[in-house]
């Protein structure tokens, strides 16, 4: 392996890159790709053009996911998989999840170039809305592909308008029962991702490439406090039952909890807070607040969620309110293929690129693929660490790191 010569084409992957980062919403550099709108579906036909182009056959699940298959010398075999999603939220950036579909492409059209044949089949997969935007739960299509979101319970997901998950993929031409979208065990051999780190360590560090060891998983609750409206100049401090001031509570507990646990790879996040009725002068008598709480330990992740759940009871009780937790998804964290490490480890050290085990802290289409098959991920630095805004950047030079790493390996793994 270390005598084979991968010749990668940067250059033409930044202008896909670029030209990719059109199919938005929102004017550049920021990026809008809701699943199913007009740019998701833009980007969807160009991934097709781009795999048509360099030989790979297509095919779409009724998900949506889209699969670009290189045909192995011996296609009775478990295949490998790479790729990643790109769709985007609303005005993020242009290198989250896109570097990992349009890499997986180049780093195969680069195996070409180097004449070299697999004897697996290499699949590059763009996964159906990773974004949580449209429907409000993320990696929707590798969810599905794992087992891990019931088909009846994805087809009946509603968006803002009130539409379907099910209405909108047969209005995107995605037939079929989502039942056939869930593969066997044993369909991949394994599943490597490439992705920007959307952290700030490698770049820190001076490092050009992680190898993901584990990917945090969150944990995500919506409270609902009701208490007592009333006109704030007219009702007595001794006779509130303000919402909000539970709330406010509720969210320096999770804060606490966070940084009470004694884990670095412990987060916890109060994102959302809806104010009702949302007047300076009018005592808040609903709130909800939606909170994420993360770590690559479950039981650590759980015992945080558990003090969540006695801050918000204890709160509503001294306070007079009614209170509600739901637990809108709690996923377990994932623990990376060593063999897929090892040959992250191994292909850089081809390439003379250092490279360091890291945690995955935002979560990815990986936690569900390896519930299907080892699974880990390559890291590449991004500036600042730096996600999820306009401002968003990985570098040319750190790009073709990761499709170069990418793409031995592919071949490592290949045997």
């Amino acid at each position: 392996m270390s005598t084979l010569k991968i010749p990668i084409d940067l250059d033409r992957l930044m202008r896909e890159l670029e030209t990719l980062a059109r199919f938005s919403d929102a004017a550049l550099p920021a990026v809008t790709r809701v699943l199913f709108t007009r740019p998701d579906l833009e980007a969807r036909a160009y991934f097709k053009e781009l795999a048509a182009d360099a030989g790979l056959s297509v095919r779409e699940d009724p998900a949506g996911n889209l699969f670009a298959r290189w045909l192995g010398s011996d296609p009775q075999r478990p295949a490998l998989v790479t790729g990643s999603h790109t769709d985007a939220i609303p005005f993020s950036g242009q290198y989250d999840g896109t570097v990992g579909v349009l890499g997986g492409i180049e780093a195969i059209r680069a195996l070409k170039r180097a004449n070299w044949t697999p004897r697996r089949s290499i699949d590059v997969v763009m996964f159906t809305s990773e974004e949580p935007t449209r429907f409000g739960i993320g990696c929707l299509g590798s969810r599905l592909m794992s087992g891990s979101l019931a088909p009846d319970a994805a087809a009946n997901l509603r968006d803002k308008e009130g539409m379907t998950f099910d209405e909108v993929r047969l209005g995107a031409g995605c037939t079929g029962e989502l039942s056939a979208v869930r593969l066997a065990q044993g369909f991949y051999e394994a599943f490597v991702e490439l992705h920007i780190e959307q952290g700030p360590l490698l770049e820190r560090e001076g490092m050009p490439i992680g190898a993901v060891t584990a990917i945090a998983a969150p944990a995500a609750l919506r409270v609902r406090l009701e208490g007592e409206g009333g006109h704030a100049g007219a009702v007595l401090m001794p006779d509130r039952k303000d919402a909000l001031c539970a709330a406010a509570e509720i969210i320096l507990a999770v804060e606490r909890s966070g940084k009470a646990s004694g884990r670095i790879d412990t987060v916890a996040t109060t994102g959302i807070c809806q104010v009702h009725p949302g007047a300076c002068n009018s005592i808040p008598s609903r709130v909800v607040l939606e909170i994420d709480i993360r770590d690559i330990d479950l039981i650590s992740r759980d015992c945080v969620v558990d003090q969540v759940r006695f801050a918000v009871a204890e709160s509503a009780a001294r306070r007079g309110l009614v209170a509600e937790v739901e637990i809108i998804n709690a996923d377990p964290p994932a623990t990376a293929g060593a063999a897929i490490v090892t040959a992250i480890q191994n292909a850089c050290q081809e390439l003379g690129l250092a490279c360091k085990p890291m945690v995955s802290r935002a979560y990815h289409d990986s936690l569900f693929m390896a519930r299907i098959c080892p699974t880990s991920m390559i890291f590449i630095p991004c500036r600042g660490g730096v996600s999820h805004r306009p401002d968003e950047y990985s570098s040319p030079k750190a790009i073709g790191h990761g499709v170069e790493t990418l793409a031995r390996t592919l071949a490592v793994l290949d045997g």
